[in-house]
């Protein structure tokens, strides 16, 4: 740090991105330039287990050459519907299902076995795991990302989780401070409102963040949230030095790092423009500010931080304490980094059974087979935080195949012209499947639901992503709470409706 200047500590709190496999040359150039000091990789930077684990190699080497300081390398492993890694890894289920098996310890274990698979690939950092409340049924961001609708159950599965990563001495964050839970708005696309006071945040949404500070999380992300009640302002909570230093450093006591999420978000970017974000955020005391896609806004960010140090608004005292915090932790947790054999086959076979723990049964099964008619969505991108849909299945084609039956695809939000067919199509079946994602959402899926129904045959509905779906589950129908549409899910789903497997998880959420 003695010969670090402030534009080279500045490059430290800064985390960037590139679009392939491989490292950018205008990435490399923004590293050389300006000092870049970290990155986050996506599913569209990750082909194989041995590109990324070169990837990572050869991002530690550019780093290190141009900062003196090995790369934070993040990544969004949550598990189920975000999930980065290639098919292959052991990708977990994601955290309302593992919430649905019953026991807080099985979040222990499988942040323990992300943790391994992250280490042996090259990745230092998780952005895992979420610690929002989802008490709102309407969110079209979060949903089955957090582990429950109660403060309770979301701290004791996010300290569980905690504890997992911290037994493999491997960095994890809670997001989305002070909470995502209780939107309707997602802040990718837009700039979401909580109108709630400071009190009411305590009683709930700040509950479980309380609890993983409280254990010993080592970072935190703040939301693209506008709290009107807590800043008066009008910046949402990461550009907010009200609540990034007042709430969640003096109030709380949170000693890590403060992450951002990104700030090429439409929250931001459309609302503010992202290179003021960058600087602002980092004034209000956020540690490790995300351009997570774009060079161009990347390198605007640098220059607008400059010149907010210039203009005073940035302190140098601030810029160095928080870059001297980064480089402390990168010699604890990155320039040791062990890269160790990634998870073994018992956890492969732990990983599965707490996957097939969470699967949660409404009703009574019924046998199917090649008389079976299977249809519905089959998942789609719901929010841009999803994993891509390289990971999803055609949950109709593939149960079809399974059983010999018949199958058809529904889109995300079937008209009546559509339903139609699909009933048409479902004439001389004994029984149907029918898939839905989101439906809750999306009224169409529903009412093609409500029309299958209504043919009087035995019917199941498998929920592919949030269980709100369940709460307009058919009379007489049954219904299965399945998490997400990943292949490790519908081969467990096969079992079940093969009967070879009982669910015997339990909604971790009130069903409206």
């Amino acid at each position: 740090m003695e010969n670090m200047d402030w534009k080279a500590q500045a490059g430290q709190r800064l985390v960037g991105g590139f679009p392939g496999k491989e490292i950018s040359s205008e990435f490399a150039r923004l590293v050389r330039e300006y000092k870049i000091g970290n990155v986050i990789l996506f599913e569209h930077n990750v082909e194989s287990v041995s590109q990324l684990k070169r990837l990572c190699g050869e991002i530690q080497e550019l780093i290190k050459k141009e900062t003196g300081h090995k790369a934070f390398i993040t990544i969004d492993q949550e598990g189920g519907v975000v999930t980065r890694l290639p098919g292959g890894c052991c990708n977990v289920p994601g955290a309302m299902a593992v919430a649905a098996s019953g026991d807080p310890k099985n979040a222990e274990i499988l942040a323990a076995i992300t943790a391994k698979e992250l280490k042996s690939l090259g990745v230092n950092f998780n952005l895992a795991p979420v610690t929002d409340v989802n008490n709102n049924p309407q969110n079209p961001v979060i949903g089955v990302r957090s582990y429950s609708d109660r403060a309770e159950i979301a701290a004791e599965y996010a300290v569980a989780a905690v504890k997992g990563y911290q037994g493999e001495n491997f960095l994890a964050c809670a997001k989305h401070f002070p909470g995502h839970g209780d939107t309707a708005v997602d802040s990718h696309l837009g700039l979401p409102v909580i109108e709630k006071t400071l009190e009411e945040l305590e009683a709930l949404e700040l509950k479980p963040f309380r609890a993983v500070i409280e254990n010993g999380i080592q970072a935190v992300m703040s939301s693209h949230i506008l709290f009107p009640k807590l800043e008066p302002d009008k910046i949402p909570c990461t550009m907010s030095r009200r609540i990034i230093t007042g709430i969640l450093k003096e109030r709380i006591g949170f000693k890590g790092l403060i992450l951002s999420d990104c700030m090429e978000m439409d929250a931001i970017g459309k609302h503010y423009g992202t290179a003021k974000g960058v600087a602002a955020a980092m004034a209000a005391g956020v540690d490790l500010v995300f351009v997570s896609h774009t060079a161009e806004l990347l390198e605007a960010g640098v220059h607008e931080v400059y010149r907010a140090v210039e203009e005073g608004r940035i302190s140098l005292e601030e810029m160095k304490a928080s870059a001297e915090k980064i480089i402390r932790y990168k010699e604890r947790y990155v320039e040791n980094f062990d890269l160790e054999e990634g998870c073994s086959p018992e956890d492969k076979k732990r990983e599965r059974e707490i996957r097939g723990k969470g699967l949660v049964l409404k009703g009574k099964l019924f046998p199917v087979g090649k008389n079976t008619f299977f249809t519905g969505c089959p998942g789609f991108r719901a929010t841009l935080a999803s994993s891509e849909e390289v990971r999803t299945m055609n949950f109709a084609e593939y149960m079809a195949a399974r059983f010999g039956g018949r199958g058809l695809s529904a889109s995300k939000n079937p008209e009546e012209k559509e339903i139609a067919e699909i009933l048409s199509a479902s004439e001389g079946a004994d029984s149907i499947v029918v898939s839905t994602y989101n439906g809750h959402l999306q009224p169409g899926q529903m009412n093609l639901v409500r029309a299958l129904s209504a043919k009087g045959l035995p019917l199941l509905m498998v929920a592919l992503r949030n269980p709100y779906d369940l709460a307009e589950l058919p009379e007489n129908a049954a219904g299965i709470a399945a998490w997400d549409n990943s292949p490790e899910t519908l081969e467990l789903l096969a079992e079940v409706l093969g009967e070879k497997r009982i669910p015997e998880g339990r909604l971790p959420v009130l069903l409206f």
